[in-house]
């Protein structure tokens, strides 16, 4: 199950309320927050535990009907998104999960969102709009570079400038992107979902541990070893990303 960052719907909030009377899987009862949203086209063929992600977020469905969806949120969820922040009425983007045969125009997006960052500016150039997100994580920072992808609020993102040492980064979104999800909608100061692409995190993960494992056995590597590792990791992102076009 998998989405693609391309924004299918925007959505409004009914609901974000806490309830004490959250059944568990022992029979007790505790609290737990439950998010209802309103959308349209994105109920079609739902069922009760299929995946919808709201603003980058995956969710399952635990309740729906013609108009809405219920879903329950985790304290994980609460802690790494900007879900907690919502307010009745706040539009927010939505997709719903991949099928096995639909096109992917994004790229792979888990809908598990690694933290938020916060809207610094936004500057129009042209008939596009440059974003700049900013108080962004330092460790996710190491996985953000120009060129390369990025979710924010689950939308699909070509990352067009980064400053690592004031961690931040921006995008711009073109004419039709601007009217398909919320974030020209908000405000200087709001924060937005994000979602680092995660074949950079396979990739640093496994340089890193081919580098403690080459330390460990106090090997001495040559340059031309280091070089052949990094060519490989390039040449596998290389052949991810056209298979994705």
């Amino acid at each position: 199950m998998v989405f693609s960052g391309i924004v299918q719907e925007m959505g409004r909030i009914v609901s974000l309320e806490e309830r004490d009377d959250i059944k568990m899987w022992d029979g007790k009862i505790s609290k737990g927050t439950i998010l209802v949203v309103e959308m349209k086209t994105s109920l079609k063929d739902a069922y009760i535990g299929c995946s919808i992600a709201i603003n980058g977020v995956c969710l399952t469905v635990t309740e729906f009907d013609e108009k809405t969806a219920s879903f329950g949120l985790a304290p994980e969820t609460l802690r790494r998104s900007n879900l907690k922040h919502l307010q009745v009425g706040d539009p927010v983007n939505i997709e719903p999960s991949l099928k096995v045969d639909d096109r992917n125009s994004g790229h792979y997006v888990q809908g598990h969102v690694d933290g938020t960052g916060e809207i610094l500016s936004k500057t129009e150039d042209g008939d596009s709009l440059r974003v700049r997100i900013g108080n962004v994580p330092a460790d996710l920072m190491l996985y953000i570079v120009e060129k390369g992808y990025i979710a924010v609020d689950g939308t699909s993102l070509t990352i067009t400038g980064v400053d690592q040492v004031e961690c931040w980064f921006e995008f711009m979104l073109i004419s039709h992107t601007q009217s398909a999800i919320i974030i020209p909608k908000k405000e200087i100061g709001e924060y937005v979902n994000i979602e680092v692409d995660i074949m950079a995190k396979y990739s640093t993960q496994r340089l890193d541990a081919v580098s403690k494992e080459l330390r460990s056995t106090k090997l001495v590597v040559k340059g031309s070893t280091i070089m052949s590792c990094i060519a490989m990791t390039l040449s596998f992102l290389a052949l991810y990303r056209s298979l994705k076009k």
